[in-house]
């Protein structure tokens, strides 16, 4: 016979346990409430102070402000230019200019009409010394590496730099001058827009801007002038000379330096295409040529020096 005993459990609640439990609750309750309050607190202590160095700063940003404003308007001093130079010229870069280099581009730099307009091919040493130098004026410098131009213009934001894509070769220095020559009354006219040009030396892909530009002073130091199978500097000094020619106004002369005229593609160069006639100073590896506005309807690079194509056309 089973057992017909059931197993009936009583569980029995002391009150003590209960009033334990919501002892328990409240401090949980209180423990958030405390850190709520705390946050917020701190998060309005926080703004406020925020907002009161935004405040100072921009109080001081302003004073700065007015400084420079105040100081814009004057050209550099004689003394800081000549300290920059100096400095520039000690530099332990292998690749620096000398200060006989410097300081002909620094003293047309200084005697340019303000705003100076000042274009610069080749991102290099100086390129922070000719932006300090064209105090006030515009400055634009042109190079081959795309990265190495982005990447300048990140870390120096008041640097405007533009890539372009040479598409010559040292190797080729001859046949692309003979060609040049040959079409002067064509593709590669002394004076023209060279946005709309396929001459063979013109840089064409500039952004357009470029070309609208009455440019001052020209200072050719890039692109890669080293080993046949470098883009050489042909296209740079071609480009400047019709640059230069075509001025529709502002001052009828542009200064063109050349750096590395030592070397047999800038000095071949330059002196087809910014002529000998031209050059007024040369100290080191440095060329200094002064060329003048054409009439649209010249087709010389040269006034003392006929080329082959005229010849041929006066025949």
């Amino acid at each position: 016979m089973k057992n017909s005993n059931s197993n009936t459990k009583l569980i029995l609640l002391h009150p003590y346990i209960q009033k334990q439990g919501s002892s328990n609750r409240l401090w949980l309750l209180a423990f958030i409430s405390f850190f709520t309050i705390a946050f917020l607190l701190t998060l309005v202590y926080t703004r406020e102070s925020i907002t009161g160095k935004t405040t100072a700063t921009s109080t001081t940003l302003t004073g700065l402000g007015s400084s420079v404003s105040t100081f814009g308007g004057a050209t550099l001093p004689t003394n800081v230019i000549n300290t920059l130079l100096h400095y520039a010229s000690k530099s332990n870069d292998t690749f620096r200019m000398s200060h006989s280099e410097l300081k002909p581009i620094s003293d047309v730099l200084r005697k340019c009409s303000s705003p100076c307009n000042f274009l610069v091919f080749g991102l290099t040493q100086e390129t922070l010394l000719w932006k300090a130098l064209n105090h006030n004026g515009r400055t634009v410098f042109i190079d081959e590496n795309r990265y190495y131009a982005a990447y300048f213009e990140e870390l120096h934001p008041e640097i405007d730099a533009f890539d372009v894509q040479y598409t010559t070769k040292i190797s080729e220095t001859r046949e692309l001058i003979a060609s040049a020559k040959e079409q002067i009354r064509n593709e590669c006219r002394p004076v023209q827009n060279l946005l709309f040009s396929e001459c063979k030396l013109g840089i064409n892909d500039l952004p357009n801007h470029v070309y609208e530009v009455d440019w001052d002073v020209i200072l050719i130091d890039g692109p890669r002038g080293d080993g046949p199978d470098g883009p050489g500097r042909m296209q740079p000094i071609f480009t400047s000379g019709v640059l230069a020619r075509s001025k529709k106004g502002g001052n009828p002369k542009t200064h063109i330096f050349v750096h590395d005229y030592c070397r047999d593609v800038e000095r071949t160069s330059g002196d087809e295409f910014l002529c000998k006639e031209n050059l007024v100073e040369y100290n080191d590896t440095l060329a200094h040529f002064v060329v003048e506005r054409m009439e649209e309807n010249s087709f010389r690079y040269c006034r003392n020096k006929n080329n082959a194509s005229t010849k041929a056309s006066s025949s």
